[in-house]
């Protein structure tokens, strides 16, 4: 068996979609940023204002190991989960990657009223969007198997894609592998 991990920048859905296709899948939903916060006993946004963004790297490549390495999963990962090259490494060795990918325009709708998240409480949040798209689009597309648009599109209908293209990447994967003598 084998994790389906999603990334994708903040606001493309990774945790709703995780959760719906987690329980298609009959697997166990995990979410990074949730693990990091109950292992620190604190909210991202204190983690970022005590140990600054790189001491939440740390924490959070910690718990992508973690993670990676079990089994039977489907996993939301944090926006810049995919900064990191040993982090992508990691995802890469951990199962299947669907990049849920968003506009920025959707990102603004779905975070607008979300204190949650420490880089958008800067005065311009399409402006920090957008450069965080710039660079970290490249990187979601470097190590994903699958890319998704979610603009505008019902979660449950992108589930149903998903499965659908998990399906084809798995038939795919044995129709390549050498035969069992």
């Amino acid at each position: 068996m084998r994790n389906t991990i999603l990334v994708g920048p903040m606001g493309a859905g990774k945790s709703t979609i995780g959760r719906l296709l987690a329980k298609e899948l009959h697997l166990t939903f995990r979410d990074s940023d949730k693990e990091i916060e109950a292992k620190a006993g604190a909210n991202i946004p204190w983690i970022f204002d005590v140990e600054g963004e790189a001491g939440f790297r740390e924490r959070e490549h910690a718990v992508l190991v973690e993670l990676c390495q079990q089994d039977g999963l489907v996993l939301a990962t944090g926006g810049g989960s995919v900064l990191r090259e040993d982090n992508r490494q990691a995802l890469q060795a951990g199962g299947r990657i669907v990049y849920l990918c968003t506009s920025v325009e959707q990102q603004l709708e779905r975070t607008a009223r979300d204190r949650n998240r420490p880089l958008l409480q800067q005065a311009n949040p399409r402006k920090v969007l957008t450069d965080l798209m710039r660079i970290r689009d490249p990187l979601y597309r470097s190590i994903a198997h699958i890319v998704i648009e979610t603009d505008e599109r019902p979660p449950r209908l992108l589930v149903t894609e998903i499965l659908d293209r998990l399906k084809a990447l798995d038939s795919t994967e044995h129709a390549h592998s050498p035969a069992l003598s």
